[in-house]
């Protein structure tokens, strides 16, 4: 397999009703667990790099590791740029090599939205690369830095504003509200599945979940059977496999420990974690056909 964009392998999943697992990374071992637990399981699979996550990595390195990743893998490979916070980071992200980006104007204006938006999809398209947009808000801050779910009602995606904003950008994949929240929950989240079906239905395109992490099993089909084609996975994944981590160091307190078996050992925590989000999406063993 190789490099691809969303379209690639969202469409199929859009048809036969399945969602393909998007992972973030912020390092090298996280990105090789990602593709290694696809590979297994012969699943496509979005490996993506939040711009808030570049103190961590920077956007060349990021690249190059991830784009090589790809290049290499069995499986058909998204490489993402999620959260793109700024028209030039995303450009930039697309002259790299990435197949696809994500701009998140959703807290601007609507006209700013669909301005930024249109302007990254115009590029993106000529490179043959796939846009990901996003209409309405995953959380509200209370105040105090934390999520309010009060009020996340207020903040779901409207039916006309997301047909509205495809109309105007044709943005290849639309993240949209229907109850979930970025982070790790600290409630459980009131999911509004007839919203996001009646927004799947409006649109021909593949919808998308941000905070995908915490909720059920039971919670993840139904947001595919309504609509769901690509879920965003990253808090309870790196909640889990740092405490995995631990248990390991701990473990091993009597015996010498290198910064290679740490590294190894992440590789193999993400992998087991991703396997079974991949088993629950219905994205095993599409890999082919997704190609």
């Amino acid at each position: 397999m190789t490099l691809v964009n969303l379209n690639d392998v969202l469409l199929d999943a859009k048809k036969r009703s399945y969602a393909v697992g998007a992972f973030n990374f912020t390092d090298t071992s996280t990105a090789r667990g990602i593709v290694s637990a696809a590979e297994k399981l012969n699943a496509p699979v979005v490996l993506q790099f939040a711009q808030s996550h570049l103190p961590y990595m920077s956007l060349e390195e990021v690249g190059i590791n991830a784009i090589q990743l790809a290049k290499k893998a069995t499986v058909p490979v998204v490489v993402h740029l999620d959260h793109g916070e700024d028209v030039a980071t995303a450009m930039k992200a697309l002259k790299m090599g990435f197949s696809s980006v994500m701009l998140d104007f959703s807290l601007k204006p609507f006209k700013e939205n669909v301005k930024a938006t249109k302007e990254v999809v115009e590029i993106a398209h000529d490179l043959g690369a796939s846009v990901e947009g996003e209409i309405g808000v995953m959380t509200r801050d209370d105040g105090e830095g934390k999520p309010d779910y009060s009020h996340l009602t207020d903040k779901y995606t409207k039916v006309e504003d997301a047909k509205r904003f495809y109309d105007l950008t044709h943005v290849d994949a639309l993240a949209v509200s229907f109850g979930t929240v970025h982070g790790i929950y600290r409630e459980k989240p009131h999911l509004n599945f007839e919203r996001l079906h009646e927004i799947s239905e409006a649109l021909p395109i593949p919808l998308v979940m941000h905070g995908g992490s915490g909720l059920s099993d039971e919670e993840y089909r139904e947001s595919i059977k309504n609509g769901i084609t690509k879920i965003n996975y990253y808090s309870v994944m790196s909640f889990n496999v740092v405490n995995g981590l631990r248990d390991y160091l701990n473990a091993r307190h009597d015996k010498q420990t290198f910064l290679y078996d740490c590294d190894m050992e992440v590789i193999k925590l993400v992998e087991e974690d991703l396997m079974k989000k991949i088993k629950t999406f219905g994205s095993m063993d599409t890999a082919l056909v997704a190609k």
